[in-house]
């Protein structure tokens, strides 16, 4: 019997994929950006939202939020370069490289100035672009975003994120998961049929050598801390969205962030770094108020 590569084991864990997205109210659609075959999801009519995701992720990571939002707007999820079904990049991924793949994209997908939303890395790809794209981005939500601050992880945090990293199973996802995750059975109740899909093709990424290569590399590029200079240049409305026990990215970054270029700030309680996932009434409440109104109240500690 011939040995079962791991990218066929990947085209096998895609049927799980299919399972969530076929109930997400969006069609997954592929076109070529450059030298990466682009992988994404789309619905809804309206201003444009392009969700950018994490690192390691891929656009069902926005699963709970996305059915919300197509309601009133029109969704567009994009896997990162090398990320869930999307190809990678020819060459080593850069910040120059990241850019230009979003630019192209948006060019393609976007009628008009879409809103811009990074989740982690995702928010440092798209803070990264706002900052060059002048008035090609119409808002920018950054949620627990990496690239406000040097990326200093509580040391658990990083424990349990480089066993996984070294050794992505089952079982070491699961311990890393809390740390991420305020409510991991709470979070696995309210996925409810769909847990089982969720985490195989999470691990079957993870598992992927080049999808496993494309997430550090993408972490690589992005996630230095951008100049204080460069951030001031973002003359868009900005809202910050943070988990309130994020152990990842502090929420000290997101107030010392909001005080000093006036962006608006709002918590969501009983999140850590994924507040989309764990809290998508909440997330998608403070998405519309935002529209409704761009300058949100700061919040207090």
């Amino acid at each position: 019997m011939e040995a079962i590569t791991k990218k066929e084991v990947f085209k096998n864990a895609e049927s799980y994929r299919e399972e969530i997205v076929n109930d997400l109210q969006v069609k997954e659609y592929q076109i070529q950006v450059g030298d990466i075959l682009t992988t994404y999801l789309e619905g809804g009519e309206g201003t444009p939202f392009v969700l950018l995701h994490g690192p390691g992720e891929s656009a069902i990571w926005w699963m709970r939020v996305i059915p919300h939002l197509v309601k009133n707007f029109n969704v567009i999820v994009p896997d990162l370069p090398g990320h869930g079904s999307s190809g990678s990049a020819k060459e080593k991924l850069t910040k120059d490289i990241v850019l230009d793949w979003l630019d192209a994209f948006l060019y393609k997908t976007c009628s008009k100035p879409p809103v811009l939303i990074g989740h982690v890395v995702g928010g440092a790809i798209a803070a990264s672009y706002a900052i060059q794209a002048g008035e090609k981005v119409k808002q920018l939500v950054l949620v627990d975003s990496l690239g406000l601050s040097s990326f200093r992880p509580a040391p658990r945090f990083a424990y349990q994120f480089l066993r996984f990293m070294i050794n992505p199973t089952e079982k070491s996802y699961l311990r890393f998961l809390p740390h991420c995750i305020y409510d991991l059975k709470g979070l696995i109740s309210s996925i409810g049929i769909y847990w089982p899909s969720f985490l195989a093709y999470n691990l079957a990424c993870a598992q992927h050598p080049e999808k496993k290569a494309a997430a550090k590399g993408i972490m690589s590029a992005m996630s230095g801390k951008i100049p204080d200079g460069e951030l001031a240049k973002i003359d868009i409305p900005v809202t910050l969205i943070w988990g309130r026990h994020d152990k990842a990215n502090d929420l000290k970054v997101a107030f010392k962030a909001s005080k000093k270029y006036g962006w608006a700030l709002r918590i969501i309680e009983d999140a850590r770094d994924d507040p989309k996932l764990e809290k998508p009434e909440e997330f998608v409440q403070v998405v519309e108020s935002m529209m409704a109104k761009p300058v949100l109240e700061k919040q207090e500690p």
